[in-house]
């Protein structure tokens, strides 16, 4: 199995177990001894978000990462995060290799809870199937397409199947935000026995939510289906995958995005190219992880009069629910889309 990791996610993770170690004495910025509130800790300000939909006036929530301009992958964690973790009742992180930071702090403290978001997703065990089905007919694809195909011509589309690795960015898959709902109302549960109706019943409410949210999505794979785009991060794989989108980034393109080298000058021609070249439907950019590669898509975007569609990594300042974050990505998403 192949887990799509970004350079930048190493840098962040070696000094975990030092500032553990520091923190003999040390105390958390969880107040649940004094407020009598569940502490949960969340490495992003989206994953604390859901907690917050679900726990509700019942938990105190802190999110390791909460700035709208800061870039998950190079996040270095504090001794102040590391207590935070030790005194939490629950954490949840997202995993698949996104917060490794978090997954160091979360395994230097055993005794408690944690959800794992990736690991709850399912998608790991779901690429592995998918790795051996396609190693085994991988070679038989290949002809067919080198069949039809001009030299030079596939390049120019990207990988039309979908980039490889598994995509960690699970925040974007609303089903998993479901399931991962549903966990936390369990664990909450636990810790508070007689507030577990009400747990649930908000994340049942939760889910009419994200139902509403995925007929949008739904309705653009109906309604506009196969409409490719481009995307300066794999970020919002998952959103785009359900949207009935296809994804025509040049693989060398993005994986030189991802760890932080020069984009081969081929790489940002061909997206130039596929940017001017009147099908690319829209132009999906994570504002969090921009470089001089990504800038020069997004203004070829503005000049080929190309929507350009902004996601994020975490929730924008003022933001405060998933729901309603969420929402607006698919709006504009559906705009961009249903622009022929």
């Amino acid at each position: 199995m192949t887990i799509r990791r970004t350079g930048r996610l190493l840098g962040a993770t070696s000094a975990i177990a030092a500032l553990v170690l520091g923190l003999s004495g040390c105390g958390g910025g969880t107040d649940s001894a004094e407020s009598g509130k569940i502490a949960v800790v969340a490495s992003t300000n989206v994953w604390a978000s859901v907690v917050t939909a679900v726990g509700g006036e019942h938990v105190s929530v802190t999110s390791v990462i909460d700035d709208p301009a800061a870039d998950p992958h190079a996040y270095q964690a504090t001794a102040e995060d590391a207590a935070d973790v030790q005194d939490a009742d629950l954490v949840l992180y997202n995993g698949g290799g996104y917060d490794e930071f978090f997954t160091q702090m979360a395994g230097q403290a055993p005794d408690v809870r944690e959800l794992v978001a990736f690991d709850i997703s399912g998608k790991a065990g779901a690429e592995e199937h998918g790795e051996e089905h396609s190693e085994e007919h991988g070679e038989e694809r290949g002809e067919e397409h080198a069949e039809h195909e001009e030299p030079g011509e596939h390049q120019d589309h990207g990988d039309e199947h979908g980039h490889a690795g598994v995509n960690e960015h699970v925040w974007y898959d609303l089903a998993t935000v479901g399931k991962v709902a549903d966990q936390v109302a369990t664990q909450l549960g636990e810790l508070r026995p007689e507030q577990q109706a009400t747990f649930t019943g908000n994340a049942a409410a939760f889910h009419a939510e994200l139902d509403t949210l995925s007929g949008q999505v739904e309705s653009l794979a109906t309604e506009q289906p196969g409409a490719e785009v481009l995307a300066t991060a794999p970020v919002a794989d998952y959103l785009l995958e359900a949207a009935g989108a296809t994804d025509v980034t040049p693989e060398d393109f993005l994986e030189a995005v991802e760890s932080e080298t020069d984009v081969p000058v081929a790489a940002q021609e061909r997206m130039n190219r596929l940017v001017s070249g009147g099908t690319v439907r829209a132009v999906v950019h994570n504002v969090q992880t921009e470089s001089p590669a990504t800038e020069r898509v997004v203004a070829a975007a503005g000049e080929a009069g190309v929507p350009v569609v902004d996601v994020t990594e975490t929730l924008p300042e003022g933001q405060k629910g998933y729901i309603a974050w969420m929402g607006e990505q698919v709006s504009a998403l559906s705009a961009a889309l249903g622009t022929p």
